[in-house]
């Protein structure tokens, strides 16, 4: 849902394009051509044209819809569906898998549809991600007597490498990259965080803030800040690894 409102209101791409062409460098370093290639995450209907630059065919899934749709692709939640059985050389994964209800199971299905040294490489937000707004909510909970899960739980970074281990996933590999986002208020942050599809997205939904909650968070989110600005910091989680046994035939470049 989060997804689809962000398509049809236009999407902000600007953390989803850093982590993808960060992906996609990534992938052209290692000088292999892959015979076929699955993309997860795709709100921009360009991506697949850019990732033919290391892949013959690629097949396009999306959570959402619109975005699904809006590429040729159609959707996919990595926990809830059936792969088919080492068909892909690459699984890239952007900005979805922080997100799914169960992440082991989720990373044990993407194996199964990699064939043997088949590469997983993807991104998602990290633990740290959005401090600031955090903490601006925890402030509105207390300015308001009460308290609420405003944002989904996510993977820090220590964590992930051996989730993908305990997968069955061989040599894996995180890094992180943290994003410096400079905003003037919190409504613009908001407002962002919408055209991404990515604000709330439990199903237990919290209460909503009232005036003086509300209040209390534009006072939280500014305070520190410089010359107008607040700093925001997106921590985006790089991480690979590959499928167990000898990579099936490729096409080097």
């Amino acid at each position: 849902m989060r997804r689809d409102r962000a398509a049809r209101t236009g999407p902000e791409l600007f953390l989803y394009e850093r982590a993808f062409a960060d992906c996609l460098e990534r992938i052209e370093l290692m000088q292999r051509r892959f015979a076929r290639s699955l993309l997860i995450g795709c709100p921009d209907p360009g991506w697949p044209e850019r990732l033919r630059s290391v892949c013959e065919d690629v097949d396009v899934r999306d959570p959402g819809e619109l975005f699904a749709q809006s590429a040729r692709g159609s959707t996919l939640v990595e926990d809830a569906w059936l792969p088919p059985e080492q068909v892909y050389g690459l699984v890239l994964a952007v900005g979805t898998l922080d997100t799914v209800n169960d992440p082991p199971l989720a990373l044990r299905l993407l194996g199964h549809a990699l064939q043997p040294g088949g590469l997983l490489i993807g991104a998602m937000p990290g633990g740290e991600t959005l401090p600031r707004l955090r903490e601006a909510m925890r402030a509105a909970d207390l300015a308001d007597g009460g308290a609420a899960p405003h944002v989904h739980p996510r993977i820090e970074p220590a964590a992930l490498a051996p989730l993908l281990t305990d997968a069955g996933y061989a040599n894996p590999v995180v890094d992180i990259d943290r994003v410096r986002l400079s905003y003037a208020a919190l409504d613009m942050l908001v407002r962002d965080l919408r055209a991404m599809g990515l604000t709330n997205v439990l199903n237990a939904r919290p209460r909503f803030i009232g005036k003086t909650g509300y209040t209390a968070a534009i006072e939280s989110f500014s305070r520190g800040g410089s010359d107008g600005r607040i700093t925001e910091t997106a921590e985006i989680l790089h991480f690979a690894a590959w499928a167990p046994g000898k990579p099936a035939t490729t096409l080097t470049v």
